[in-house]
């Protein structure tokens, strides 16, 4: 955690104190370290959470509970009715092949921890679809106090989290919904594989001169001998 907060503080150390504090918006996931250097070093700015990584939470809180409910109902020598159903899951409905779709329906008729969660996952996805802030948070409210009813450990986590983050969660209405860090994750994605193509070479400045011709599609310099 304090390299992630040092690496944040670098980032704002290369922007400068002056365009740090022009930022109109900042987009992140929930980690402390970001949220302390964020309001830091661009205190003005509109901070918002970004939705991608809030729904990630979700997902990873459906899969703890479908994991710990396999095992449980294998213990009680119960039919293996949830074994291959983790991408069922964690999709969206709309992207559920036939095949899934119908079993997801059949898995619907038991009364299982995992179908709870993934009816609670599918609930939050209204929260997305205000525009007001105001009533949005009537649904986060409404949403999290059934969530910690549920009895179900990783998803009151989640709606622990939620509460706790709860003002930064309606800038994202704040700022009509026009901001994500989509881009930055696949930023991300292509630094990860560029520092893989580079051998080994992971300094700064060898991932940066890659990047440039990774994203810029530079051409590639000279070479210092003739071949013949």
């Amino acid at each position: 955690m304090t390299v992630i907060r040092w690496w944040a503080q670098k980032v704002f150390r290369w922007f400068g104190k002056e365009r740090s504090q022009t930022l109109k918006f900042v987009c992140s996931d929930m980690w402390k370290p970001y949220l302390k250097v964020i309001a830091k070093k661009a205190g003005p700015a509109l901070h918002i959470l970004d939705r991608f990584h809030i729904m990630s939470n979700l997902s990873k809180a459906i899969d703890e509970v479908r994991a710990q409910e396999t095992r449980e109902l294998q213990a009680k020598g119960y039919e293996a009715v949830l074994t291959n159903t983790r991408s069922l899951l964690l999709k969206r409905p709309e992207n559920l092949t036939y095949k899934q779709e119908t079993k997801l329906m059949d898995l619907l008729r038991y009364n299982l921890k995992s179908m709870r969660s993934y009816l609670l996952k599918e609930e939050f996805q209204l929260f997305w679809q205000y525009t007001s802030p105001y009533w949005a948070g009537e649904f986060l409210d409404k949403w999290r106090t059934k969530t910690m009813r549920s009895k179900l450990e990783p998803m009151k986590k989640v709606a622990k989290m939620l509460r706790r983050h709860r003002p930064l969660l309606l800038n994202w209405f704040q700022a009509k919904k026009q901001f994500s860090s989509g881009i930055v994750e696949g930023f991300n994605t292509k630094a990860k594989l560029t520092t893989r193509k580079a051998y080994g070479f992971k300094i700064f400045h060898a991932v940066e001169i890659a990047l440039y011709h990774a994203l810029g599609a530079l051409p590639v310099p000279k070479t210092t001998h003739v071949f013949f």
